[in-house]
């Protein structure tokens, strides 16, 4: 398949049944969802943004709100998210995605534009980038990026169910054989912060911190830094875990 060399996509993928906070994406905090917050911040990078969502009635809301808001979606699998992510990419003809997740309402678009120049710089369509694998920035600005070719070999080789729900272990496990990792790391090491929400406390945190901080307006590095200054605001959610992949 021809494909064009130089479309870039942001897929966030996002559903109503959250286990441990159900509709969370649509929770609200000052009369807007956490949703619209993470897609505003994303908007800035001015790149396509697509939706992933899944086929269940339930998530009907999510295609209501994309369309309203003129934002390209697709529908697929809820388990196999990386059959989903397959698909939007391919339907949207994206060559390089990024790939994020709507629990991160305060993702940051300039640390992630930063990466993205550099991956494009490197020119390799084996690369891996991403800055989770070495966690040093806080939870809930996590991003990955990685060619069509990468996330197609994926789709089409992956099995286990690991794999599939979590979209992108067979590319950073380099089960293919030529992935090249490349890995965003910042000095200090804040990863024992936690910004993304799957919980109450999660939920409870990001209220505080847009309300009474505004961080929805701020950089990754001063949300940090306000989060560091105030231990009463880490205490709220520090006790969560979260799920292993």
């Amino acid at each position: 398949m021809t494909r064009p060399s130089s479309m870039i996509g942001i897929i966030t993928q996002a559903r109503m049944t959250s286990t441990r906070l159900p509709g969370k994406v649509f929770k609200e905090i000052n009369n807007k969802s956490l949703l619209q917050y993470h897609i505003e911040r994303l908007q800035k990078m001015g790149f396509e943004i697509c939706i992933a969502t899944t086929i269940n009635d339930s998530d009907n809301i999510i295609v209501e709100y994309a369309t309203e808001k003129n934002i390209l979606y697709h529908r697929g699998s809820e388990h196999n998210v990386l059959s989903r992510y397959y698909e939007a990419a391919l339907k949207f003809k994206f060559d390089t995605i990024i790939r994020v997740t709507s629990d991160c309402p305060l993702i940051d678009p300039h640390l992630i534009r930063n990466a993205l120049e550099k991956y494009i710089q490197l020119n390799n369509v084996n690369l891996y980038m991403s800055n989770g694998l070495e966690r040093t920035f806080a939870r809930g600005f996590d991003f990955e990026i990685f060619s069509f070719q990468q996330l197609e070999q994926a789709y089409k080789n992956a099995k286990e169910e690991s794999d599939l729900e979590h979209v992108t272990p067979y590319i950073w496990k380099n089960k293919s054989g030529n992935t090249e990792l490349y890995t965003i790391k910042q000095i200090p090491n804040n990863s024992h912060l936690r910004i993304t929400v799957d919980t109450p406390e999660d939920f409870d945190l990001i209220k505080v911190l847009i309300e009474k901080y505004k961080a929805n307006e701020l950089p990754y590095n001063e949300i940090e830094d306000i989060l560091n200054e105030h231990p009463e605001l880490i205490a709220i959610n520090k006790h969560i875990e979260q799920k292993k992949v």
